[in-house]
């Protein structure tokens, strides 16, 4: 049954963790857990999303254990406000979440975690009814995104502006034939309120685009990797008191995800089973054959979505997931940018105060990803010149 958007209830509960007096007494509790237990096993939280991929392989794969450090079974997630809770408790240790939701952590809440790797690039598309045709075909109707805080919510806005379109947040009286209302909504509701015609669309990450798609219910209207190239959705947070007291335990959990991460562009079908409801760990909901859509496409797909212009830049060779762990400081400096002019609900003043550059520092502790991409090759493993700059490639 399809639900209503995320209850005010929890969005006021998410909030209050990202501000300093609503994260102290969860912070309060790491600290407690941490003094108790100096020597946690890997903990990782996660929402069963194809985000989380290269932490569930790494799970499943042994490669926690290969390294030789302790890793407990992950612990699947219903919300963000539940994953959020659970990592700045200490009850988790390792989770992926929204790139910009790590920016209000660290600097809403004064959370002392750090982004430490990418867990993967693209892997999210604007999903809408068969009636849309193109984008200002969403004048006067609701778009449904996974959070305030997402690189959806930031792409989307950005691609309606261009087209002359205004982004509302939950305007209650009748739409103007411009304004597009977004809503926030968990990404297993969306489907299901699409097909009720609640929405006209959605914007979320896989595999619940593929799902819609294969339910003949909806279409993709864009893939998000085809406005802004090889960006980050989801990254991998760690906690600063174990980047800083048990550093060489950091180093095992950073090579693991990176050792998934190349697994999994080389195993995509294989990586699709894992991940499914069918495999040994039953990680996700999802049938193998929805997430192989995502991971492992049919070559003739390319073709549809050319032809659909779902994808524009075709010389761009995106893949509609791809995985590379290193966090390019050029994405997360135009993010900071990008977010100062994204509308959200709830205080953002704290954006206000944020220099860009100063976040592409302060925000990402990139020695283990770095020492991991060594480990494995190199940047040409993931099929990247070697280097840690690049352009920021956005054509909305």
């Amino acid at each position: 049954m399809c639900q209503l958007p995320m209850s005010r209830r929890e969005w006021l509960k998410l909030a209050s963790m990202f501000t300093v007096a609503g994260a102290a007494p969860l912070l309060s509790s790491l600290n407690a857990r941490a003094a108790s237990d100096p020597n946690a096993p890997v903990r990782i939280g996660y929402l069963p999303i194809t985000d989380a991929t290269p932490l569930l392989v790494a799970h499943n794969n042994g490669y926690f254990d290969a390294a030789g450090i302790a890793a407990e079974k992950p612990t699947l997630l219903r919300s963000w406000a539940q994953l959020v809770e659970a990592f700045l408790s200490g009850q988790v240790n390792v989770v992926h979440l929204l790139s910009p939701m790590t920016v209000w952590a660290r600097y809403g809440s004064q959370a002392p975690a750090k982004v430490v790797a990418w867990n993967h690039v693209n892997g999210s598309g604007l999903t809408v009814a068969p009636s849309i045709a193109k984008l200002g075909d969403l004048g006067g109707k609701t778009v449904a995104v996974p959070f305030w805080y997402s690189i959806h919510n930031l792409v989307l806005q950005d691609m309606l502006r261009s087209q002359g379109l205004v982004p509302v947040l939950k305007k209650t009286d009748a739409l103007k034939p411009n304004e597009v209302n977004l809503i926030v909504m968990s990404p297993s509701d969306m489907p299901p309120a699409l097909a009720s015609g609640q929405i006209a669309g959605f914007i979320v990450a896989e595999p619940f685009n593929a799902a819609a798609e294969g339910l003949k219910i909806g279409k993709v209207l864009r893939f998000t990797g085809d406005v802004w190239k090889s960006h980050a959705c989801c990254v991998v947070f760690m906690h600063e008191q174990d980047l800083s007291g048990r550093a060489a335990w950091s180093q095992k959990v950073v090579d693991a995800i990176v050792k998934a991460q190349v697994w999994t562009r080389e195993h995509p079908a294989e990586a699709a089973q894992v991940l499914s409801k069918e495999g040994k760990n039953h990680y996700t909901p999802h049938t193998p054959q929805v997430l192989t859509r995502v991971l492992a496409p049919s070559p003739d797909e390319a073709g549809r979505y050319l032809a659909d212009r779902a994808i524009v830049h075709a010389d761009w060779h995106e893949k509609r997931i791809d995985f590379q762990p290193y966090p390019f400081p050029s994405y997360t400096e135009e993010l900071v940018k990008r977010m100062k002019t994204t509308q959200v609900e709830g205080n953002a003043q704290f954006l206000a105060k944020l220099d860009p550059a100063f976040v592409a520092r302060d925000l990402v502790d990139d020695r283990f990803v770095k020492n991991s991409i060594a480990a494995v090759g190199g940047m040409k493993t993931f099929g990247l010149p070697e280097g840690f700059a690049r352009s920021e490639s956005i054509v909305v």
